[in-house]
């Protein structure tokens, strides 16, 4: 396997497994950032039968390394470390969650760390975003989220957080974290259309991780409502992107080509999760539902249950994507200016850097003739570097509107 992909395949795995080991996040990625310099020479002498093996433990003699280092310079003995089995020995070897990533994810979401730290946190430590990613993702600058998570690596290291597998008793306590931080990681999957991004591969590890989840939490609606999600988003990728290598808008996708067997299996989730009390997932579940009721392109798009849901969920999920969602909704029900005024009245700062955010108002400003902003609008969601067919669609329609 090529260095860069075994970086992008086992990285947050390893960095996570030395988080656990050294209980010190800062030393975990500064001993994961040698082993990878160190990579870069072994790689090209051969590469190796087991690369995160290999990464793990050129990473933990770096960290060791480095608190050798910090005792000499602090004149202190070197703190005692735990013995054999390791950390990611020990991750392995619980059967109460059985899904590695699902449980790192577990892991990090650690009620001790600040709620508003603990998604961020995981996606960075255990999914590999950015910091740029990650804060686009909860619509803040990049320097808040990065003293966020400075802040949670300050409390883990000075409140001594374990980083153990919780057991059933403690899930619930941390499941609206683990199950946010699903929901980002597979945004960033499900916003490549062509698949061809760094995060493509969370796609089909979120289906995984959703279908294991419910097997831990059958009477959770949440997350039978997330598995649900998930899967009917995946049944429209093949309609998603057309010969051209262009987005294709659901609206406009050939239910044809939908994955009905993976709509089937959505469904079944969905059902679970409308035997208890509706929640903002579940609505959100029944919008992919709704959409996923076309048979063929002649069908008419469900606008007006797409509204009425999306009204039903500002009263769980009041926040600007929610309302920017809506208004595409709303644009086909009562036109493009009452869309555009709602759009316009979302005041958040963090939209500037959202993509969609800029997509929706340039196809309402088109539809409003007003082609000067639309080009605007068009580029700023171009400057934001799109994924290959969202790129290759914004420009097919910056190039409808004038350029």
């Amino acid at each position: 396997m090529p260095l860069d992909r075994a970086v992008r395949t086992h990285g947050a795995r390893v960095v996570a497994a030395l988080a656990a080991r050294f209980r010190d996040l800062d030393l975990a990625e500064d001993g994961f950032a040698e082993a990878c310099a160190r990579a870069v020479g072994a790689w090209a002498q051969g590469e190796p039968d087991n690369p995160a093996g290999w990464l793990f433990r050129v990473a933990e003699r770096a960290a060791l390394d480095i608190l050798r280092r910090r005792a000499v310079r602090d004149g202190a003995a070197l703190p005692p470390l735990e013995p054999e089995p390791t950390a990611e020995e020990l991750m392995a070897a619980r059967p109460d969650i059985p899904d590695e990533r699902l449980r790192l994810i577990f892991v990090c979401c650690h009620p001790a760390i600040h709620p508003e730290a603990r998604a961020a946190l995981t996606l960075r430590l255990v999914c590999g975003l950015s910091a740029q990613e990650i804060a686009r993702a909860f619509l803040i600058a990049e320097p808040a989220l990065l003293q966020r998570l400075t802040r949670a690596k300050r409390k883990i290291a000075a409140a001594g957080v374990p980083f153990e597998i919780p057991g059933p008793d403690h899930w619930a306590e941390r499941l609206d974290a683990v199950l946010s931080t699903i929901e980002v990681a597979y945004a960033h999957a499900h916003a490549d259309g062509a698949a061809t991004g760094l995060h493509a591969g969370y796609a089909a590890e979120m289906r995984v991780v959703t279908a294991t989840l419910a097997t831990m939490l059958p009477k959770e609606a949440e997350v039978h409502a997330l598995a649900a999600m998930v899967r009917f988003a995946e049944a429209r990728r093949p309609a998603r992107v057309d010969d051209m290598g262009a987005m294709v808008p659901l609206s406009e996708q050939d239910p044809a080509l939908w994955d009905t067997a993976l709509i089937a299996d959505a469904q079944r989730y969905l059902r679970t999760a409308l035997g208890r009390p509706l929640t903002a997932r579940t609505l959100q579940a029944l919008i992919h539902a709704e959409w996923c009721l076309r048979t063929s392109l002649d069908d008419p798009a469900p606008w007006p249950a797409i509204l009425i849901l999306y009204d039903a969920l500002l009263a769980h999920r009041d926040d600007p994507l929610t309302r920017l969602n809506r208004a595409v909704a709303l644009a086909e029900m009562r036109g493009p200016a009452a869309a555009l005024e709602d759009v316009d009245a979302l005041s958040h700062s963090g939209l500037a850097t959202y993509l969609p955010y800029h997509a929706v108002r340039a196809d309402l400003l088109t539809r409003l003739g007003l082609y000067d902003a639309a080009c605007e609008a068009y580029d700023a969601a171009l400057a934001l570097g799109p994924g290959d067919a969202e790129r290759n669609w914004l420009a097919a329609k910056l190039a409808e509107v004038g350029r």
